[in-house]
C-alpha cells in the first residue's frame, strides 16, 4: 500500500508505515510530528535562557555557579535547572529522528551514510560557525569548544553502525551506557593548566575526551591549537542510542503509543525519586540536609551533567517523555503552540543563530550602560579571570532572552517554510 508524504519534509515528516502493516494502525502524522517538535521547540528557547545569561548576567560574567546552595538564591537555581532539560531533550530526540527515518522508507544504508556524513558535517560546524558565535574571534591557538552539537556529531557516527544490530541490543548498549557510566567517576586524570604544565599523554586526552568534562588540551603539544571539553562522549553516546530504539513507540497507533509514554515517562521520573532518595549511587554528588526544607529539596535536585549523571538523565527524560504523552492528546493547533512548533522544526539553524543573538545583545547592553565591552570578543585563549564592573541583574536576563527569541522567530519561520516547501538534499543538514 502506497503512502503519500506530508507537505512538511522534515528528518520524520511522512507516515511511518502502511496502515495494513501493524495491528494498530498509526494516525495522522500532524499529531505526532508536533508533539515532537513541540517539546523540541521549548527546550530550544530554554536553551537560549542559558545562554543569554553566560553573557549577560553579572554572576555568571563572574563564573559564579548558579547551583552551589552557598551562593545562588531559588530564582537562580531554577533558572539554571530548568535549562538542564534542553540537552537530554536535543540529544535524545535527535536518536528518535534517525529512526523515524528508517521507518519512513530510508534502508539502513542509505541512514547510515546520512548519519555519518551529517556527523562529520556537525563536527565541523561546532568547531568554526559555532566557535565563532561564542567567542566572536577565530584564533586559530583555539580549536574550539566541544559541546553539544560536537556530541550529536559524534554520536550520529557510532550510531550509524548500531542501527545494523538488533534493537534490543542496541536499548542494552545505550541502556548501559547510562546507568553504568558512574562507576568510572572516580577515574581521574591530570589536566592541562597552561603552558608551564605538562600536556596530557594520549590515553589522558581520550579518557577526558570520554568522561572527564570541563578539561582543556592541546591536540599536540603546545602551542597546536587547544580544545576545551565540555561535553564528553560518554553516556551521551547512550543517550542518543536509546533514543534511537524509543522511536519504535512511533509505529504504535496514538492510544497504545500515549500509555507506553507514559509507562517509560513515569517509570524513569520514579526510579530517579527513589535512587536519589537512597543516595548511594547514580550522582558523583551526594545530596544533603540543608538549613531548610527548600533548600534540601535544591540539594535533591542538584544533579551533575557534566558528564550527565544517571540520576540527571532520569531527572530530565523521565519528564519529557511525560510531556510527549501529553502532547499527544492535543491536535488543535494556537499560537503558543505554533509558536514553539517552528522552532522545533528548525533546531540547528536556531542553535546557531541564538548563540549570535545572545553575544551581540550582550555587547549592546555593554556599550549601551557603559560597561567595558573588548572583553566580549577576546579570544578564550587569552581571556583568563573575570572583567570587572561587566554584568547586569537577573531581571535584564530574562528581558534580553525575550528579546532574543522575539528577534529570531521571524527567521526561524521563514526556514521553517523553505524546508517545508523545498527538497533539496541540503537542507536535511541543517
Amino acid at each position: 500500500m502506497a503512502v503519500s508524504p506530508q507537505p512538511n519534509h522534515s528528518s520524520y515528516d511522512v507516515p511511518l508505515v502502511a496502515a495494513d502493516q501493524v495491528p494498530n494502525p498509526v494516525e495522522p502524522r500532524r499529531e505526532r510530528l508536533d508533539s515532537i517538535d513541540l517539546l523540541r521547540g521549548i527546550v530550544m528557547v530554554i536553551m537560549m535562557l542559558d545562554h543569554t545569561r553566560d553573557f549577560v548576567h553579572n554572576a555568571a560574567l563572574r563564573f559564579e555557579d548558579p547551583t552551589d546552595l552557598s551562593t545562588t538564591n531559588i530564582f537562580l537555581f531554577f533558572t539554571r535547572w530548568i535549562t538542564h532539560f534542553c540537552a537530554p531533550v536535543f540529544v535524545f530526540l535527535a536518536g528518535t529522528s534517525a529512526y523515524l527515518q528508517l521507518a519512513r522508507g530510508k534502508s539502513k544504508a542509505q541512514l547510515s551514510r546520512f548519519l555519518v556524513t551529517r556527523g562529520l558535517w556537525l563536527i565541523v560546524l561546532e568547531l568554526t560557525v559555532v566557535k565563532l558565535g561564542i567567542a566572536l574571534n577565530p584564533d586559530y591557538r583555539f580549536l574550539g569548544f566541544l559541546q553539544v552539537i560536537w556530541v550529536i556529531g559524534v554520536s550520529m557516527i557510532v550510531l550509524a553502525a548500531l542501527i545494523h544490530l538488533p534493537k534490543i541490543v542496541i536499548a542494552a548498549f545505550g541502556l548501559s551506557m547510562i546507568a553504568l557510566h558512574n562507576l568510572t567517576d572516580g577515574i581521574r586524570v591530570t589536566s592541562w593548566r597552561g603552558p608551564e604544565t605538562p600536556v596530557p599523554d594520549l590515553r589522558a586526552k581520550l579518557w577526558i575526551l570520554l568522561h572527564q568534562a570541563f578539561e582543556g588540551f592541546p591536540i599536540l603539544g603546545f602551542p597546536s591549537p587547544v580544545v576545551f571539553v565540555i561535553y564528553p562522549l560518554i553516556p551521551w553516546i547512550g543517550v542518543m542510542a536509546t533514543g534511537y530504539v524509543f522511536g519504535a513507540i512511533y509505529q504504535l497507533n496514538a492510544q497504545r503509543r500515549r500509555r507506553w509514554l507514559l509507562i517509560i515517562g513515569g517509570a524513569a521520573t520514579l526510579l530517579f525519586i527513589i535512587i536519589r532518595a537512597v543516595n548511594l549511587y547514580g550522582d558523583p554528588s551526594p545530596w544533603s540536609r540543608q538549613d531548610n526544607f527548600v533548600f534540601t529539596a535544591l540539594s535533591f535536585l542538584n544533579t551533575s551533567k557534566y558528564p550527565p549523571s544517571l540520576l540527571f538523565l532520569l531527572m530530565t527524560l523521565g519528564p519529557a517523555i511525560l510531556f510527549l504523552a501529553l502532547f499527544e492528546g492535543r491536535s488543535e493547533r494556537g499560537r503558543i503552540k505554533e509558536f514553539f512548533i517552528t522552532f522545533g522544526r528548525v533546531p540547528l539553524f536556531f542553535y546557531v543563530l541564538q548563540w549570535f543573538t545572545a553575544h551581540l545583545l550582550s555587547i549592546l547592553l555593554h556599550a549601551a550602560f557603559g560597561k567595558p565591552v573588548s572583553w566580549l570578543w577576546k579570544s578564550p585563549i587569552d581571556f583568563f579571570g573575570s572583567t570587572p564592573g561587566v554584568g547586569f541583574n537577573l531581571g535584564i536576563v530574562y528581558l534580553s532572552w525575550i528579546t532574543g527569541i522575539v528577534l529570531l522567530y521571524p527567521l526561524c519561520k521563514w526556514f521553517a517554510g523553505v524546508k517545508q516547501r523545498r527538497r533539496n538534499w541540503w537542507l536535511s543538514y541543517l
